[in-house]
C-alpha cells in the first residue's frame, strides 16, 4: 500500500509566497476592530477632543461679533454672525481630523508600538480606512458639536438650507485633513515636526481661506491667492449649505476637492504601502 495516500497536506496558508495575503476580499472584522480603537482613543477624552474644540468656537464667534457685528454690519446679504457660523464649524471640523490623523501612526512610532497597526492582517487600504475614517468621525462629532452650542446662542442662525451640500463639503474637508494628517504622521518622527505642519499649514491655511470675511473684499492678487488655497473651497462651499450663497461656484470646489482627495489617497496608499518611514 503507498503511504502517500496518508501523508498530512500541509495547510493552504502555508503554500503562500512570503509577502501575498492570505484573506481574500476586505477583513471586515479586523476594519472595524481598527475603527473602534481610533474612535474610542479620542472619544475616551471626549472632553479635550470634542467639547473644547467646541467651547474655542464659541469663544471665537463671540469675540468676533462683538468686535465686529454690532453695527449691523452684513456680509453677502445675511448679519456678520451667521455670515461666520459656517465657517468656523468647517474650521474645527478640518483641525480635528488633521488633529486626529497625524496622531496615530506617529504617536506608534514614538513609543515603539507601531507594529500594533502593522502585523494584523489588515492591507493598506485598510488600514488608510480605519484611520481616516476614525478622523473624519471626530471631525462630524466636532462640527455636531460646535453647531448644537452655536443653536443656542443667541443672535446666530445656524439653519441649513441645502443638507446635501453642507454634508459634501464637509465630508470632502474632512477627508482632505484627515489624508493630510496621515501623511504627516508617515513624515513625523517627533511631535515637533506634526506641530510645525499644523501651526504653519493648516492652521494659516484655514484662517486665510475666507473664514472670517469674504474674499470678494480683498484686491485681485489675494483674490488670486485665496482661490490657490483649497481650504478655500471647503469653507465657502460648506458656507453655501448654510446660506445659499458662496465666494465661488460650488460645482468648481466639489469637483476639484474630489480630485484633490484622490491624488491624496494615491499617495498615502503609495508611501504606507511601501512602507517608508515606518517599516524601515
Amino acid at each position: 500500500m503507498n503511504d502517500q495516500r496518508f501523508k498530512p497536506q500541509p495547510p493552504q496558508w502555508t503554500q503562500q509566497p512570503p509577502g501575498q495575503p492570505v484573506l481574500s476580499g476586505v477583513n471586515w472584522g479586523g476594519l472595524n476592530t481598527l475603527y473602534i480603537k481610533e474612535v474610542r482613543r479620542f472619544f475616551k477624552v471626549q472632553m479635550q477632543t470634542v467639547w473644547a474644540p467646541a467651547i474655542t468656537t464659541l469663544l471665537y464667534l463671540a469675540i468676533f461679533t462683538i468686535a465686529l457685528g454690532r453695527s449691523g454690519r452684513t456680509i453677502m446679504g445675511v448679519s456678520f454672525a451667521d455670515f461666520l457660523a459656517p465657517g468656523l464649524i468647517i474650521m474645527a471640523m478640518i483641525q480635528n481630523a488633521f488633529a486626529n490623523s497625524s496622531f496615530s501612526l506617529l504617536v506608534g512610532k514614538i513609543q515603539g508600538n507601531i507594529v500594533d497597526y502593522l502585523m494584523p492582517p489588515l492591507s493598506t487600504g485598510e488600514l488608510m480606512a480605519g484611520l481616516v475614517g476614525a478622523a473624519v468621525t471626530r471631525a462630524f462629532f466636532v462640527g455636531f458639536a460646535v453647531w448644537l452650542v452655536m443653536l443656542l446662542w443667541p443672535g446666530v442662525s445656524v439653519t441649513i438650507a441645502y443638507p446635501l451640500w453642507a454634508l459634501w463639503f464637509g465630508l470632502m474637508g474632512s477627508l482632505m485633513l484627515a489624508f493630510l494628517g496621515l501623511l504627516t504622521s508617515i513624515w513625523a518622527e517627533k511631535f515637533d515636526h506634526a506641530a510645525a505642519v499644523s501651526n504653519f499649514v493648516v492652521t494659516p491655511l484655514s484662517l486665510l481661506s475666507g473664514t472670517f470675511y469674504s474674499v470678494e473684499q480683498l484686491s485681485p492678487a489675494f483674490q488670486a491667492v485665496s482661490h490657490a488655497n483649497p481650504f478655500f473651497y471647503v469653507i465657502s462651499g460648506f458656507r453655501f449649505g448654510f446660506l445659499g450663497a458662496s465666494d465661488s461656484p460650488v460645482w468648481i470646489g466639489a469637483i476639484g476637492l474630489l480630485a484633490l482627495n484622490g491624488a491624496l489617497w494615491a499617495l498615502c496608499y503609495a508611501l504606507l504601502k511601501r512602507g517608508w518611514k515606518i517599516k524601515s
